[in-house]
């Protein structure tokens, strides 16, 4: 038997069901899915010290479970100390089952870590159907081990998903479980 994350299984035989009801389609291809998950880690004072791009390098692939890689720099600005070429934030993107192992490690594990968690912040939408959300502390996630860790940093993860519309893509990221804040108006 194949093996199939968790997060899969429930879309396919849950969610795509409940959101076809929910939003009134009538071809489950129309339901909203999430193609894609994008971690971004700056890294602004790696221009002084090249050691922290290496250190994110490892935090990040340890966090996705999938080799993170540097980005450089595109301009000069000299305000900032900052060459062209030089690796000033990580990045991974993931698709598949790493990408849905991720979301349940983030769902289940990592977000009840947050210190004063209230929830996620609806504010993140970008008008197109994604959503992006900010991490602040890295050693939320269970592969860091504290002990190692030299430096706090923080980190974006955005969502890519095949809704049209934020509202198809709330009703999704809420099915999958991410915990929303109610906001009351």
């Amino acid at each position: 038997m194949e093996y199939k994350p968790r997060l899969r299984d429930k879309y396919e035989k849950e969610i795509l069901p409940a959101l076809k009801e929910q939003l009134g389609f009538k071809s489950p291809m129309r339901v909203p899915r999430i193609t894609k998950i994008c971690l971004n880690q700056g890294l602004g004072k790696a221009t002084a010290d090249k050691k922290l791009i290496d250190a994110g390098i490892n935090e990040m692939t340890m966090i996705a479970g999938q080799k993170a890689v540097a980005v450089k720099s595109r301009k000069d600005i000299s305000n900032f100390k900052l060459r062209r070429g030089n690796p000033i934030a990580v990045r991974v993107t993931l698709r598949g089952d790493r990408m849905y192992e991720f979301l349940d490690r983030l769902i289940s594990v990592s977000i009840p870590r947050v210190r004063d968690f209230r929830g996620i912040n609806e504010k993140g939408f970008d008008g197109r159907g994604n959503y992006s959300m900010g991490v602040t502390e890295q050693i939320i996630f269970p592969e860091i081990d504290i002990d190692k860790v030299n430096k706090i940093n923080g980190m974006d993860i955005t969502f890519v998903t095949t809704a049209r519309n934020d509202n198809e893509c709330l009703a999704l990221l809420k099915e999958f479980g991410l915990p929303f804040k109610n906001q009351k108006k």
